[in-house]
C-alpha cells in the first residue's frame, strides 16, 4: 500500500512533536491502513518527487502569503499547477505565487484580532485543508501543530509544501475525527467544517475531548441571522454545496456549546463572505463563490441568505 508511507512518515513525526500522542498509536495506524487513497495519489506522488527540493534562503510564515525565498527553480509552477486546483493559501514559493481561491489570510487575520493566542501552544487543525493555518500557527508562536483533513488532494498539496517549505513543527493525517481521536491540545481549531457535519453537536462533543481542561476551540462557521431557536436546514444545496447541513445562528450556536460544557470566551461580529474573500483564480479553473450568488450577493442562487461567518472562542471547563 503505497499511500501508507507518506501517511505513516506524517505520523511519526507528529508523535515526535507530542509525544503524549503515543496513545493513540494503534488506532491511528489501523486507520490509515484501512484508509482509501484517492485515484490519482500515486500521480500526485509522482508530481511532488519530481519537484525540485531547493534550500531556502528564507522562510516565512508570519506574511499573509506562506512564503519561500530564493533563486526560482526550473519547471516549478508547472509542477504546482499538476497539483490544482488551490483551494487555500496563498503561497509564494521560490517567485511562484500560488494565488488560492480563498483569501485564507483574511480569517487568519480576524483570529489574531479576536485575540487568538498560539504562541507556545499545542494546535490541532480539525479540517485542516492543504495546511496553509498550520504553517501561520507556528509563524504566530504555536510549538507544535497537527492537521486533520480526509482529502488525500489536500495532503499531496501539503507534501508538496513540505518539500518547498522544509519539514516545520507540524503535521498532516489523512483522517478525521471519526477515525482517531487525538487529545490534550490547548488550541482545536474547526473552520468551515461545522455546517458539513449531520451531527453538529457530536462534532463540538469530539472537539472538546481534544482539548486539555483550560483547551479553547476556536470555531469559525457559516451562521444566520435569528435566536437560539432559528436553524437552518437547507431543503437542497446552499451556494451550489450538496453538503451543507445545520446553519444555526450565533445564539443557538452559543446554547450548543453551553450544553457541551464550554464556557463562550468570546464571539465576534458576522462578516460576510464576498467575492473578495473567496473567488475564482487561475490556480483553480473551476466555478467559485459568485457563480452560485445572484447578481448583488443578497442571496444564494437557490434563494437562501447569503454566506455569513464568525468567530466563536470556547473554553473547555473542568470535567
Amino acid at each position: 500500500m503505497p499511500h501508507l508511507a507518506p501517511a505513516l512518515a506524517q505520523w511519526q513525526h507528529a508523535l515526535a512533536l507530542k509525544p503524549a500522542l503515543a496513545t493513540q498509536d494503534d488506532a491511528v495506524r489501523a486507520a490509515l491502513a484501512r484508509a482509501t487513497p484517492h485515484g490519482h495519489f500515486a500521480d500526485w506522488l509522482g508530481i511532488i518527487a519530481a519537484l525540485p527540493s531547493p534550500v531556502a534562503a528564507s522562510i516565512d510564515l508570519q506574511s499573509a502569503a506562506v512564503s519561500a525565498s530564493g533563486d526560482t527553480p526550473p519547471n516549478l509552477e508547472a509542477g504546482l499547477r499538476a497539483l490544482q486546483p488551490w483551494r487555500k493559501g496563498p503561497f509564494t514559493l521560490y517567485g511562484v505565487h500560488i494565488d488560492s481561491e480563498w483569501r485564507s489570510d483574511l480569517k487568519f487575520a480576524r483570529l489574531l484580532a479576536a485575540g487568538v493566542d498560539f504562541s507556545g501552544k499545542h494546535v490541532l487543525d480539525v479540517g485542516c485543508g492543504n495546511g496553509y493555518y498550520l504553517y501561520r500557527a507556528l509563524g504566530a508562536g504555536a510549538k507544535m501543530a497537527l492537521g486533520l483533513d480526509p482529502s488525500w488532494h489536500y495532503l499531496a498539496q501539503y507534501l508538496a509544501l513540505e518539500r518547498l517549505l522544509g519539514t516545520q513543527h507540524c503535521a498532516y493525517l489523512p483522517l478525521t475525527l471519526d477515525d482517531c481521536a487525538p487529545t490534550g491540545f490547548d488550541l482545536t481549531l474547526s473552520m468551515g467544517v461545522l455546517y458539513h457535519r449531520r451531527d453538529p453537536l457530536q462534532h463540538l462533543a469530539q472537539l472538546r475531548d481534544t482539548l486539555r481542561d483550560g483547551g479553547q476551540l476556536i470555531l469559525e462557521t457559516l451562521v444566520i441571522d435569528g435566536d437560539a431557536q432559528t436553524v437552518l436546514v437547507p431543503p437542497d444545496r446552499y451556494a451550489g454545496m450538496r453538503n451543507v447541513w445545520f446553519l444555526p445562528s450565533v445564539a443557538a450556536l452559543h446554547r450548543w456549546l453551553a450544553r457541551l460544557g464550554f464556557a463562550i470566551a468570546y464571539s465576534g461580529e458576522t462578516v460576510a463572505t464576498t467575492s473578495a474573500e473567496q473567488r475564482a483564480t487561475d490556480w483553480i479553473d473551476r466555478y467559485s463563490l459568485a457563480d452560485f450568488m445572484n447578481a448583488d450577493f443578497s442571496a444564494t442562487i437557490e434563494n437562501l441568505p447569503p454566506p455569513q461567518r464568525v468567530i466563536i472562542i470556547a473554553t473547555k471547563g473542568r470535567g
